[in-house]
């Protein structure tokens, strides 16, 4: 099979083409320093051509109100750039709960590309993860004052982005769900007790302080941003700290 992997060479996109690739299949990336433009449209119709399937691993610029600008526009054009070039399948990766959380607009954003692609006219598959591993020193920094680190106590179920690209590749080879493939790291912590395992291991000896007003998941209620009956990944979060 031919796969069409926009975003191809970011922290999913680069493991989802090197998986799909060593499967057999054929897996192209497309971004923009490759002509790829996914608001203006450029270079889509030569990245659909031929391909089998489009996994759209893009992703907003920004995490406010202008993302969901961005997920319209980048998925109005995919979807007719998909439709022209007869594509089979159109893969996505959402989050976990993303659309239990109106108040943040990234989120209401990311729930508009499911919505979109749901009502397109190609068939589909949705893979829903947890937080990443690899944002949670992001998340971190950006509640981080002086020798104090204010978090939540929301609760999060945090997942390799290997393990990500590993579900993603999976579902783009198969037929399509018409739905939604949820995945999950295999522990639930507390946002507030992640950051003090994190800092411990690095021997960072900042403070967490637990904060319910603290930084964007402080509008996440309850426990929406986990799934107990989610796939569960295999890393757990020690062994990929280490």
């Amino acid at each position: 099979m031919k796969f069409a992997v926009i975003g191809g060479t970011g922290l999913i996109g680069s493991q989802v083409v090197k998986n799909l690739n060593a499967a057999g299949h054929e897996a192209v990336p497309h971004s923009q320093a490759s002509g790829s433009d996914v608001i203006s449209g450029r270079g889509l119709d030569q990245a659909a051509a031929g391909a089998d399937v489009i996994i759209n691993l893009t992703n907003s610029p920004t995490f406010d109100e202008a993302s969901l600008a961005f997920f319209q526009t980048s998925m109005d054009n995919l979807l007719a750039a998909g439709r022209k070039a007869g594509v089979g399948h159109f893969v996505i990766l959402s989050i976990v709960g993303v659309d239990q959380v109106p108040e943040l607009d990234y989120y209401r954003a990311k729930k508009l590309q499911e919505d979109v692609l749901a009502a397109g006219p190609i068939p589909y598959s949705i893979v829903r993860a947890t937080q990443f591993m690899e944002f949670i020193d992001a998340v971190l920094s950006w509640t981080a004052d002086g020798d104090t680190v204010r978090l939540p106590a929301t609760p999060i179920q945090p997942i390799a982005a290997k393990d990500v690209a590993d579900a993603v590749a999976e579902v783009a080879a198969g037929a399509p769900l018409g739905g939604i493939h949820n995945i999950a790291g295999p522990e639930i912590f507390p946002l507030d007790e992640l950051g003090r395992v994190t800092l411990a291991h690095k021997s960072d000896g900042r403070t967490v302080v637990t904060d319910p007003t603290a930084g964007m998941f402080a509008a996440v209620q309850g426990d929406v941003l986990t799934d107990k009956d989610a796939h569960l990944a295999p890393t757990r979060y020690a062994d990929w700290l280490s």
